[in-house]
């Protein structure tokens, strides 16, 4: 009981902070349950179910502000989605060590992206195929569809298999490829983030790997702190919190290597 509390505590602090740069948390939900634990497969299918309810918080919030360009979701979600189903369902192929090492290495690189120098300004490429202009909420950008649908596709397979949101891929893709600006990659990211988790989610539990007394206790605590977080954002510059962000995401891919090697499923 103890332990429980303690994990729903952080992924309270989780879920506010993660929800305020549109990442979802859904790595930090995994490894803190792996750490808690809970064996790494039941891990992701857990933390995908809190990845989706808190992320819908979020989305709720941001919706009321047009934050969120769902035609860019609708076109470049969908691909992600798919793969996370597939990547969630085949998972139980991979050993719980190479999904812990695997995670890993996307956490290092989600958090080495996040040092990357994001400027909110729309990318000049004309009027060629594969590029598409968008304009929403009185700003104007032009998505590389060459780069996105291929990139969110391999996101959403990683993304279901071990259990993550994916966000912080979808972040630096918007708004460094596609330069879209931050507001609007935040809002938008929480809407593919709950899509992606509960497409994962579903493949895993198909698999019958889902702990169902603490899924619904964390997953409550988690809506309040995705509603918080989304409040807050409204009056937070998610760039001034990047750096701190990446720095964190460094340590949880530090911490879930080590993991991998102490030997646990």
């Amino acid at each position: 009981m103890t332990k429980l509390v303690v994990v729903a505590i952080i992924v309270f602090t989780l879920a506010v902070l993660m929800t305020m740069t549109g990442r979802g948390g859904g790595n930090f939900f995994v490894l803190t349950l792996v750490l808690a634990g809970i064996p790494v497969h039941e891990a992701a299918t857990t933390g995908q179910f809190i990845l989706i309810l808190t992320a819908v918080a979020g989305m709720l919030i941001f919706q009321q502000h047009r934050m969120i360009d769902w035609k860019l979701a609708l076109v470049i979600d969908p691909p992600t989605d798919i793969m996370a189903l597939v990547g969630g369902y085949y998972s139980h192929l991979v050993s719980g060590t190479a999904l812990k090492l695997l995670l890993a290495g996307l956490l290092a690189l989600a958090g080495l992206c996040m040092f990357l120098k994001v400027r909110d300004r729309p990318v000049e490429t004309g009027h060629r195929p594969g590029f598409w202009r968008r304009e929403y909420d009185n700003q104007t950008y032009v998505v590389n569809l060459w780069l996105a649908i291929p990139i969110t596709a391999a996101v959403g397979l990683a993304a279901g298999a071990t259990g993550i949101s994916g966000g912080s891929f979808k972040i630096p893709l918007m708004v460094l490829l596609c330069g879209v600006p931050m507001r609007v990659a935040v809002g938008t990211s929480s809407a593919m983030v709950a899509a992606t988790a509960f497409m994962g989610f579903m493949g895993h539990a198909a698999r019958g790997d889902f702990n169902l007394s603490w899924a619904l206790p964390i997953a409550g605590i988690a809506i309040v702190g995705g509603l918080l977080g989304g409040k807050v954002a409204l009056r937070t510059k998610p760039k001034y919190l990047k750096k701190i962000f990446a720095i964190t995401t460094l340590i949880a891919a530090v911490l879930m290597a080590v993991n991998a090697f102490s030997g646990k499923a």
